[in-house]
This record gives C-alpha cells, structure tokens and sequence, in this order.
C-alpha cells in the first residue's frame, strides 16, 4: 500500500485573492479517498522536525529568523507568504514528511508527500512560495545517516530547482538534475550538475523527448542508490506560469516513464508535489492526482 505523508497543517490559511492554490493539498487528499485510489490507512501525518536536520541545511541564522519570525521585509516579499507561527510549523512539518517518506521507500519502494518540493529554498534564504527546502534536508539526512551513498534529485518543476543546486553544489554524493523553463522564473539561474532548458511552448513530444534521452543516460551514468522525484504539474498548458504546452496526458505520461525508470534500476524514489499554478483547481488536483494513481497501479 502506498504511504503518503499528509497533515491538515498543509492547507494554511492566505490572503483573499493570493495567487498560490494552497486548496490543493486538502483537495488531492481528499479525491484520492473519495475515487478509492487509497485508504485512510494509506496516510500518515508527519511530526515537526528536528532542527539539527534542518540545520544541515540552512543556516543557523536564517532558522532563527524563521523561527522568531524576524526574517526582513525583502525576503518576507520573495518568498510570497505572510510569515506565521502556523506557517513555520507548516514548514517544519512538510520536512519531517519528506524525511519519513524517504524511509518508507526504502521498505516499499515508493513513498510522496502530498505537499513539499520547496526547492527555492537556499541555505540563508527563502523565495518563490518556498521556506524549507524539504528534498536537501532529506536527503542530507540519507547521507548523514548512511542510508544512501549516492542521490539522484530529479526536478521536473516547470521552475529551475535554484536553491537546491546551491546547497548541493559541493556535495559530490548528490547529483541535481532540474529540466525547467528557459525563460521563466528565476530569470537569473544556478548551476546544478545538470540542467535542461525547454523552450518556451514546448509541446508533449518535446518534452519527453528531452526527458527520454536524458533520464536513462543519467541513471546508468550516475549510479545513484536513492531517487528524489519533484513532480510539479506546472508544465501544463493550463499553467499561468508555466510557459509550457504540455497536455495532463503528457505530464502523465512524465510521471509514468520516471517510475518506470525507478523500478527498472530497484531504486527507492520519494515524490513530492512541487508547483502547480493552472487557473482551474480542479486541473491541477486532476494532474497531482495522476501521479498517485500511477504509483499505485505501478508499485502496489
């Protein structure tokens, strides 16, 4: 049975009229009970993590402005939420789920976090709707406690993966591979081990050709024991940031060729949900919903 990380925390309450779908991550839970893909047992709600795996990763500062909620204006402004306590527990929680989901797919294979994929969180700072960032900490936590030797973060985000390729960019043990959107957000981009620049309107047949061609490659090249999988469904047609043509069969389509690359190599593989920005909720919870039901039909 699939293990999905999952806490009410994860809906936090915004401001009428903000931009993100925080609504989604209640929304998918709920749609994937209702349909039958999974079960009540199927969920397991995280606690908050333990700061010195946070501290692995972010700065000691930067953690104690989070905490105290004392971060300055101007990054208060890039990160795009009005700080809280809640959503600094939020945050911490999120964490903690990506971390528990990488231990549960070491025994099954498989396991997502309904949320998560803050990948524009840097060590020192926050940015684009990210605080923590939830894949680095957990896979510091792999290699800090010698359950993995060698990661492979996959990021399929329609936006470059910055934050991660910063805090990994001296960690030979983790290879960062971000296939985003040239000219989208961040307008000024980081250097991971391997990033792949799609055109902007890119269609479904580009799209997964570039990753047909580069996935294999990388995973026979890099030999990693342990996969990261950021699944943001921010590649749409529908998105409003996205940029991309890609049609919800073609995402789902990415989301089935990354799983049947995992288990063609027996490589345990944490999914979490990265961005989704399409005007209709309804689509973007359709999308995330498609990559459970394929780990479902595919793992169990």
């Amino acid at each position: 049975m699939l293990k999905i990380a999952y806490n009410p925390i994860y809906r936090h309450p915004l401001p009428e009229g903000h931009r993100f779908p925080m609504a989604k991550y209640e929304l998918i839970h709920d749609q994937l009970l209702y349909e039958g893909t999974c079960k009540p047992e199927s969920f397991f709600s995280p606690d908050l993590v333990d700061d010195r795996r946070v501290l692995a990763v972010h700065t000691d500062d930067y953690v104690r402005q989070l905490k105290s909620r004392t971060i300055p204006a101007a990054m208060e402004r890039r990160i795009g939420f009005p700080l809280s306590e809640g959503l600094v527990r939020r945050e911490w929680i999120i964490t903690q789920g990506t971390i528990d989901c990488s231990l549960k797919a070491l025994e099954d294979g498989i396991s997502m976090n309904i949320a998560g994929g803050t990948h524009h969180a840097f060590p020192d700072r926050g940015e684009g709707f990210c605080l923590l960032n939830d894949v680095a900490v957990a896979a510091r936590f792999l290699l800090d406690t010698q359950r993995a030797t060698r990661i492979l973060i996959i990021d399929l985000d329609v936006h470059q993966g910055n934050g991660t390729a910063v805090i990994f960019q001296q960690e030979p043990r983790v290879f960062t591979f971000s296939m985003h959107g040239r000219d989208n957000y961040p307008l000024r981009k980081e250097r991971s081990d391997l990033d792949v620049e799609l055109e902007t309107g890119m269609t479904d047949e580009g799209y997964l050709s570039r990753l047909f061609d580069t996935l294999p490659r990388l995973l026979k090249e890099q030999k990693p024991d342990f996969l990261f999988y950021i699944s943001g469904v921010d590649i749409l047609q529908s998105d409003r940031l996205g940029k991309l043509n890609v049609s919800r069969e073609g995402c789902k389509r990415r989301d089935e060729y990354v799983f049947e690359q995992a288990k063609s190599y027996n490589l345990p593989i944490v999914v979490s949900m990265g961005g989704g920005y399409s005007p209709r909720i309804a689509d973007i919870v359709e999308a995330h919903c498609n990559t459970f039901r394929l780990a479902e039909k595919l793992y169990f």
